[in-house]
């Protein structure tokens, strides 16, 4: 992180809302008193789950990684997405933040969570955006150089950055992957944030907060910004 960076991060984006926050105020609004919660992909710590375990009647955090520290009242199980150990039409509400990128088998996924879910109830996702920058260069770069690239510009240790697909980050993918399992898609949204990737380097921070600027300004490019956040639901009638 360089000082230059940081003062025009202070300067243009102190009060501007990060996607995290828009996926915990959908989340807010989509969660009643008693809800079953599921985290799909909730990392070791389970940090987004354990804000509103307050409000939900059963916490269940799914990762394939180990827990550390997770809280009392959490259900954590480690294993696949795509095969989890809970009952059919028991989930009220699933969340899931920066996981589906790393999908290789998406359809499954989205099979196993739609079975899960209550009819009437939610998933909401938050992942990359398949024509953001950073994805597409993501792309290029071999997964095995992830790890210690993510741990120079973003300080995340090497043992939490996993490889990435992209097999469900656009809105192309999302509709046909939501039609397939049954699930009707209620919202997709394009979000931006700053551009936490060059924070090492003022020159290139200020060229990706000059690209920010233009793709948030201009609804045309919205298709170019770093998120999407997503909000598919169970239909109350199943087709038959």
């Amino acid at each position: 992180m360089t000082d230059f960076a940081q003062s025009l991060k202070n300067r243009f984006y102190r009060n501007s809302e990060h996607p995290y926050e828009v996926f915990e105020r959908e989340i807010s609004s989509l969660i009643r008193p008693g809800d079953v919660l599921l985290d799909a992909g909730c990392g070791r710590t389970a940090p987004t789950l354990r804000k509103f375990t307050q409000v939900s009647g059963r916490s269940i955090g799914v990762d394939l990684v180990d827990p550390r520290e997770v809280p009392p009242g959490i259900e954590y199980h480690q294993g696949d997405l795509a095969v989890l150990p809970v009952e059919s039409n028991s989930v009220d509400l699933i969340i899931s933040r920066s996981v589906f990128e790393h999908l290789t088998d998406p359809d499954a996924v989205y099979r196993e969570l739609f079975r899960l879910l209550k009819p009437g109830g939610h998933l909401v996702f938050l992942t990359a955006n398949a024509y953001d920058y950073g994805t597409l260069l993501a792309r290029v770069i071999p997964n095995r150089f992830h790890a210690r690239i993510v741990k120079k510009v973003e300080g995340r240790p090497e043992e939490d950055t996993f490889p990435i697909a992209y097999k469900t980050n656009s809105y192309q993918m999302v509709k046909r992957l939501s039609a397939n399992a049954g699930f009707r898609l209620k919202d997709f949204s394009y979000l931006n944030q700053y551009p936490n990737y060059f924070m090492f380097n003022g020159a290139l921070f200020f060229v990706g907060m000059c690209y920010e600027r233009l793709t948030s300004k201009i609804n045309a490019l919205r298709f170019l910004r770093g998120w999407i956040l997503v909000t598919l639901e169970k239909p109350l009638e199943q087709v038959k």
